[in-house]
């Protein structure tokens, strides 16, 4: 049975059809336990995230999630992070207005996954200085929707290496966006560099396996 990607009334990158299933499935064939996101956004992919991994495991797995929280204003251009605010005004009312939380800050995406508060760490800051202090060996599967700019993906590609040395899958999204070409650049490069295997799925997300 295909497992179903919820968009829990907040951004995700992964609200094209189809894309976020195709995500979900590619995690559930490889089972993991100890999952790293970088690029945690308003947290519905890690939501989604440990939902299946809580199918999967029970309370046997462990989430860890990266991410600067800033807002537009702070956010450089170059590293094409998709925008925090809302078009649709009913949205804009209720985390305004109503609950009075934006939905893309370190609270607001703590509460997300509150179900799963002794499952999860979620880390506000930026990759490249939250990588070199945390036990990257310890990972299995890491999903890379971070900054989206050649230095920053390069950066954090380097620092993923031992996952894949180790049997580990790193999933890259947006490999095919024209509009920030330094991601398949510096995807390939790596992939060449260190000879690790490349799978292109749904010709978005790059797989990366030793």
């Amino acid at each position: 049975m295909n497992t179903k990607f919820k968009k829990y009334w907040r951004k995700t990158s992964l609200k094209q059809k189809g894309v976020g299933d195709l995500f979900l499935n590619h995690i559930k064939e490889n089972k993991p336990k100890n999952f790293l996101e970088i690029g945690i956004f308003h947290g519905v992919t890690a939501r989604n995230v440990c939902n299946l991994l809580y199918s999967l495991h029970g309370v046997n797995f462990k989430f860890t999630g990266i991410d600067p929280f800033l807002n537009d204003i702070n956010i450089k251009e170059s590293e094409h992070v998709p925008k925090t605010k809302f078009l649709n005004p009913l949205k804009r009312i209720y985390y305004n207005y109503i609950i009075r939380l934006d939905p893309y800050s370190l609270k607001s995406v703590q509460k997300l996954l509150n179900k799963f508060s002794k499952n999860i760490n979620i880390i506000k800051g930026f990759s490249h200085d939250v990588l070199k202090n945390i036990d990257i060996d310890s990972f299995d599967y890491v999903f890379l929707d971070g900054g989206h700019k050649y230095e920053t993906v390069k950066s954090d590609l380097e620092f993923l290496t031992s996952v894949i040395k180790n049997s580990g899958v790193v999933l890259c999204d947006d490999y095919d966006l024209t509009y920030a070409s330094g991601v398949k650049k510096a995807i390939d490069e790596y992939v060449n560099k260190n000879k690790f295997s490349l799978k292109i799925l749904h010709s978005r997300f790059a797989e990366i396996k030793k």
